[in-house]
Parts: C-alpha cells; structure tokens; sequence
C-alpha cells in the first residue's frame, strides 16, 4: 500500500497543476491543448528514465529524455507547491479568483518565479564546495599530516558525462591527497553510458590510490557491472572487506542493499586497529555502530539531503546526521551531501561538495 501511494503522488501532482495551467493560460483552446500535452509529456518522461528505455536508445536521445524527465519532477514539486499556496490564499480571501482564471499576468509571474527558482539552484548546483576539516590522532603518521579527499554520489551516466567527471577529477587533484575515498554511489542508473564514453580513463587519473564502496545505485546498475566498470577505473573497490593504505585501515561494508552483508564486528575481527581506522559505509544509519566498535572515522553520502527544499526537511527527520560533520565519543563521521546528484541538476537549500580531511599527530 505504501508503495502504490508512492507512485500514485507524482500522478495526482500532475493532474493537479495541468489543471490548474488549463484554466490559468488566457489562450484559445487549441494553444491550451498544445500547452498542457506537451507539459504533460515532458512529466511523463519520468517513467521511460526509470524503467531504463534510454539504455536502449542512442546514447544523445537517452540523456535528453533523462534531463528533461527528472527535471520536470522537480519543475512539478514546485510547481504543485506555488498552486497550493494559491489555493490557499483562496479560501481565506487573500488572493482573488481572477488570479487564478484566464489571467496573462499570473502565468507570466510563475514562469519567471520558476525561471528565477530553478537558474538559481543550477547555478548553485554547479559550484562545488569545498569542505574542509581538521582531526588528529595518536596513532603514529608517516609525515606531519596526511590529507584524504572524500567524494560521494558522483552519479556517474546519463546526465554527468565525461567532461564533468574531467572537471571533478581536476578539483580532486588540486586537492594534493594521498587518498581519495568515494562513499558510494559512483554509478547512477546504469553503467552504459559509463562505458560508451570511456569514463574509467579519467577515474584513472587520479594520481593517488583511490577506495570505493557500492552505493544502492551500483545495485541498480547491476552489480556484477558495477564492479568491473571499478577495476577498469583502478578504484580498490571494498564489498564487506578492508585494506591497509599506510597509517590507515580502511574498511568498506557493502550498500545495506545486499541484505546479507556483514555485520561491523565481523568486518573488524582480525584488522589491525593500531592504525586509523576509516570506515566507509554509503548509507548513514545506526552510526553508534562505529562508536561502540572504535570507529575513528566514518564517511557516508546516500542522503543528497533531499537535494531540493523542502525535501532536505524530510532527511533531517529520518536520519540521525543527513548532512555534516559529528563527533560521538571518539568517533568522527562526515555525512556529505554529494559532489553529483540525482535526477534534475539543481540544488535548493542545499550543496554540491567535496570533502578535504587532513589528519594530524595529537
């Protein structure tokens, strides 16, 4: 039943604001026709991108009709949110009916507030922060400091082609890490476009070791896809396993989408905890899981939190960090809110980053 009302809410929102738009648009009825059809379609667009039809189109046609599908979701949140507001206003008498029938002026004022709206969160989609921070240890390093990059949700494919992933690789280099660590979600939705573009030659250049973890998404894209799409790209790719890189141990569980992965515990049995323990688990729940097992540093993404106000309020409520830096007893944890993103590229009341951690000798 949840389920069914998951999918039912896109489809109630559409009809809400095509009608709301048919009787807004002071037009003749063959204009209004044309209008909210093709509205509609670009909506509907939405259900081809899930059920992966761009897979099998020409590589140019499949990423049109992702951008425009996932977009117009967004596009219809806000939309569905400005006529509720309407509505409202209404009902108490603020706001006239003939605001909301035949009226030229209206409709010219939400096309340019969604205009402004979604301008402003593409641009603050495409500047990435940079987020430093600072943590020290007891444990013996090889040099005063050493400097780890984190990345999360890359979402890798039909809308972040190989020219952005070139200009993220860039600003992890300009970095100078000894080790970059990507929390998940490398792949978007499927590993196609990865390979018709020849993604793994720019993930090789990162100059320095790069460790990964599945995300939920590499699920999606397939598994078995997934991980040789990783050892094409020279990522050391950790499913319910650790490595030691230096005065580090890291240690990589596999996406909670695999049911069977291994419990924390098992994950540390036999690992040498001498060193600085990193923890990299894509999905940020049960985080007093590290504190109790001696985590000294967990790093996750999953959350994008929400992407978009006011669905960032919704993330904030379901998990305990859906953003950001926390400290529990020993234990640090960075929950970034990705360098890429799903869907639509725009940002609302969130942002777009990379995360610079430099370790130090206490």
């Amino acid at each position: 039943m949840p389920f069914v009302l998951f999918l039912m809410l896109p489809v109630l929102g559409l009809l809400y604001c095509l009608w709301h738009i048919w009787c807004l648009l002071p037009w003749a009825v063959w204009l209004k026709v044309t209008a909210v059809v093709t509205l509609a379609t670009c909506f509907l667009l939405i259900i081809p991108t899930l059920m992966r039809v761009p897979d099998r189109l020409p590589l140019s046609v499949g990423t049109w009709i992702y951008e425009i599908g996932t977009s117009s979701l967004m596009i219809m949140l806000y939309l569905v949110m400005t006529f509720l507001l309407l509505d409202v206003g209404r009902l108490v008498g603020i706001v006239p009916r003939t605001w909301l029938c035949h009226n030229g002026i209206t409709a010219l004022a939400i096309t340019l507030l969604m205009t402004a709206v979604f301008v402003y969160g593409h641009l603050r989609y495409l500047h990435k922060q940079r987020v430093d921070i600072e943590l020290t240890t007891a444990n013996p390093l090889p040099k005063d400091e050493v400097r780890l990059v984190m990345v999360s949700d890359l979402h890798l494919g039909y809308h972040h082609d190989r020219q952005t992933l070139h200009r993220w690789v860039k600003l992890i280099n300009s970095a100078n890490p000894d080790v970059v660590l990507i929390a998940g979600d490398i792949i978007d939705n499927s590993v196609r476009p990865l390979l018709d573009e020849g993604m793994a030659e720019e993930l090789r250049a990162i100059r320095v070791p790069v460790y990964a973890v599945f995300g939920n998404h590499e699920y999606f894209a397939g598994a078995d896809r997934a991980e040789r799409f990783y050892r094409q790209a020279g990522i050391r790719l950790l499913r319910d396993s650790s490595e030691v890189c230096g005065p580090l141990t890291i240690i990589g569980r596999d996406d909670r989408s695999n049911r069977h992965r291994q419990s924390l515990n098992k994950l540390l049995s036999g690992v040498d905890k001498q060193k600085y323990l990193v923890l990299l688990d894509h999905q940020p729940y049960a985080l007093e899981q590290a504190r109790r097992a001696g985590i000294d540093l967990q790093l996750s993404g999953h959350t994008h939190r929400g992407q978009m106000w006011p669905v960032s309020l919704v993330t904030d409520m379901i998990y305990e960090k859906s953003h950001g830096y926390l400290r529990k007893g020993n234990t640090s944890y960075y929950v970034s809110s990705g360098l890429g993103i799903w869907g639509g590229k725009f940002r609302i009341g969130t942002r777009s980053e990379y995360v610079v951690i430099t370790l130090r000798r206490r």
